[in-house]
């Protein structure tokens, strides 16, 4: 018996059915045609032509609404023009009226008034630009200009997602005139892992995607899931203000990038510009754990604050901590939206910029503003956003700054939870006490896993005799830890340089050598034939020195190297071949996103914040063009660390532990999952005949066919 459920019958009928209950006019195949003055047509040009004269008039007029159509059609198929389209429809682009004598901007789309925009979905959208031919299953537009792609895959196709994104990909080489823009995730950046699930209002999560859609009955989704989902993803409002603030431009490596805001980015946002207008409540502390794009949530929500004409004309202080501040994002401000900001480079330039009344984008860190007078600004529309609000308001600096601003809103960002014996103290006292739980919002590692924000950890212990003894570790590392506390790098550096029996046996040249050969061995039975690199964590610049030295005698001089600070284009250099270890210890170790590191041998004493920071490097996706999709990530403890993981991470343990795992436990012989050098191995399968791991003689992936 054939199968009813096609493409079409369960899954294009339904989107544009539900799309069609909420205000959507649906537009069929031959009209549409007709509306686009056939198959080459971009747009539905009789539309376009009316919104722009009704939204524009006496700037676009009947003699030039169609040299505008064209400025926008003759956009080049390029990111660039994307971006170009992008600011076109947030009324960013002029023209020139005589009458007037200077240049007006054009709005293409009414963002304060939903009603006065048409939305229109049709499907079969056939385009040819002469060379190619591509016809994409559904389209969504809002005045006549296409703003979403649909598509879609039958119910039964297992790798639904992967398919609908080769022929989006196939859209963008062949025919990139059709692709303005799509979500749930965006044009010009179509790798698998910024294709995101959708969550509807309901906070659930189901599983779906705009591509592909399959039945209850087949692992899917009820159909009345599936309706909620269509009808919160496409309602008007919500993707009016997606695309006015969240689809995203920016610059990585003097590269332009285009990505979206996801679900818990843009509630944040929200939650940061509805308690800003509250009169009586003056704080916020945002939790969303490190991976998740805690820096783009921070600019998005400045931009939205400095915008919003409730404030009139705010002061916006963002202060972060050095890492950002060198970081591209910090240096290309400009590619959100920023017309103009100011970066602090010294404390008294702070102080005359907060003296004179400065309003908008002020960048800074927070040690600026040591010794600040007090009362230097008490408008009440000034925002401040601190990043890493963990440890930078800690002490003397968070009352400096407290004292200066006395009047202002403070938002408190952070990439971990709050110690558990610190509810009500601290963190949670400056910036969570207006908040029943202390967060205003929160995205924990267990959602962001579940999101595919970042990935599971494992870990396992090395050998014991490889591993501190307790009683050193207890008295030189956790003792000093909990008497004087620590939130970063800098002083965990400081715990452990009076650590000095600890560091002793950790440098111990019979040591060096076992922890130096066991790292060779284990990354190239393991972690290399995966594809991924390594951290080798050694407590201090010696250190690293030492196992350099030592990796050398059992792999080749250019497999590993020695970083001990951060360079331009470190990230980059990590997608070459070599090194395939990296050797560091201090402050790289917190400032590297390169997904590409999977595994994390840990030779130094971490706790808390600086552990979790640290850990985060190995956990982030990654999945390259072949189809190599990073499974989790990694850390092989030399120290022992992670025996007490409640003492190594002592956050609230749904929130942390439940999420990092000991695959030496998680393995047993009735899972039939099989353990080699700490790697889980059940679930992978040999790259070359595709059988299971379990019969793989050596290392994943590989097995006897090779």
């Amino acid at each position: 018996m054939p199968n009813p459920f096609t493409e079409h019958t369960a899954v294009q009928k339904p989107i544009l059915k539900y799309a069609g209950e909420i205000g959507w006019q649906i537009v069929g195949r031959d009209e549409a045609l007709t509306l686009r003055n056939g198959e080459t047509g971009l747009f539905f040009y009789p539309i376009l032509e009316q919104k722009l004269l009704e939204l524009n008039p006496k700037v676009v007029t009947r003699e030039n609404v169609g040299d505008v159509i064209k400025r926008i059609q003759d956009l080049r198929n390029t990111i660039e023009g994307n971006k170009e389209a992008l600011e076109w429809m947030r009324g960013k682009k002029s023209v020139y009226v005589p009458s007037e004598r200077r240049e007006i901007n054009v709005r293409l789309i009414d963002f304060n008034n939903p009603s006065n925009n048409i939305f229109q979905a049709t499907e079969e959208w056939q385009y040819t630009n002469g060379t190619f031919s591509n016809r994409a299953d559904v389209v969504f537009l809002i005045n006549g200009i296409p703003i979403i792609i649909g598509e879609n895959k039958k119910p039964e196709e297992k790798e639904a997602i992967s398919i609908a994104v080769d022929q989006l990909r196939r859209y963008h080489r062949e025919t990139p005139e059709l692709v303005i823009e799509f979500y749930y995730g965006v044009t010009w950046n179509l790798s698998r892992k910024v294709l995101f699930k959708w969550k509807d209002d309901a906070g659930t999560q189901p599983p779906y995607s705009p591509f592909s859609y399959q039945e209850k009955g087949d692992g899917g989704m009820s159909s009345d899931k599936f309706e909620r989902t269509i009808k919160t993803f496409f309602n008007h409002e919500r993707l009016l203000r997606v695309i006015h603030d969240y689809v995203i431009f920016f610059k990585r490596e003097d590269e332009l990038e285009k990505i979206i805001l996801r679900q818990h980015q843009t509630r944040a946002v929200e939650k940061v510009v509805n308690r800003s207008l509250e009169k009586e409540k003056k704080t916020g502390l945002i939790w969303h754990t490190q991976g998740s794009g805690k820096t783009f949530t921070m600019i998005v929500a400045a931009e939205r604050l400095i915008k919003l004409a409730e404030f009139e004309k705010p002061t916006v202080i963002m202060l972060v901590d050095r890492n950002e501040l060198e970081s591209q994002l910090f240096l290309n401000l400009e590619a959100y939206g920023f017309e103009s900001y100011e970066l602090a480079n010294s404390k008294k330039h702070l102080q005359d910029l907060l003296a004179s009344d400065y309003r908008g984008l002020i960048v800074s860190m927070i040690h600026k503003f040591e010794g600040m007078p007090r009362d230097i600004n008490t408008r009440a529309n000034v925002f401040v956003l601190v990043d890493e609000a963990h440890r930078t308001t800690s002490g003397d600096l968070g009352n400096y700054l407290m004292a200066a601003l006395p009047n202002a809103t403070y938002f408190g960002f952070t990439g971990t939870p709050i110690d558990k014996i610190l509810y009500g103290k601290g963190t949670f006292k400056v910036f969570g006490k207006e908040d029943e739980h202390g967060y205003l919002d929160k995205y924990s590692i267990a959602e962001s896993i579940e999101d595919g924000t970042t990935l599971p950890l494992n870990y396992t212990l090395a050998r014991n005799e490889m591993l501190v003894p307790k009683e050193l570790l207890e008295k030189e590392f956790y003792a000093m830890v909990e008497k004087e506390g620590v939130s970063d790098i800098e002083e965990l550096n400081k715990i452990l340089e009076r650590a000095v029996n600890t560091k002793n046996f950790l440098k111990s040249e019979d040591r060096v050598e076992k922890v130096a050969k066991f790292v060779a061995e284990h990354y190239v039975q393991n972690v290399e034939p995966m594809g991924y690199k390594a951290f080798l964590v050694g407590v201090d610049r010696e250190a690293c020195a030492l196992y350099k030295t030592a990796l050398d005698k059992h792999l080749p001089p250019e497999y590993s190297q020695v970083v001990y600070s951060p360079a331009h284009n470190d990230t980059e250099k990590l997608k070459q071949t070599l090194p395939k270890i990296l050797i560091v210890t201090k402050k790289l170790l917190t400032g590297y996103d390169a997904p590409i590191l999977y595994c994390m041998y840990l030779d130094k004493p971490m706790k808390d914040h600086t552990l979790l920071q640290a850990i985060a490097r190995v956990n982030r996706p990654y999945e390259d063009d072949d189809g190599l999709k990073k499974p989790s990530g990694f850390v092989l403890d030399f120290v022992g660390i992670f025996d007490n993981m409640e003492k190594a991470l002592a956050f609230d343990s749904a929130d942390v532990a439940s999420v990092i795992k000991n695959c030496e436990t998680e393995a047993h012989p009735d899972s039939g999952d099989e353990i080699q050098m700490g790697i889980v191995l059940n679930g992978w399968t040999c790259k070359l005949c595709e059988r299971p791991a379990q019969e793989a003689t050596e290392i994943p992936r590989l097995c006897d066919c090779a």
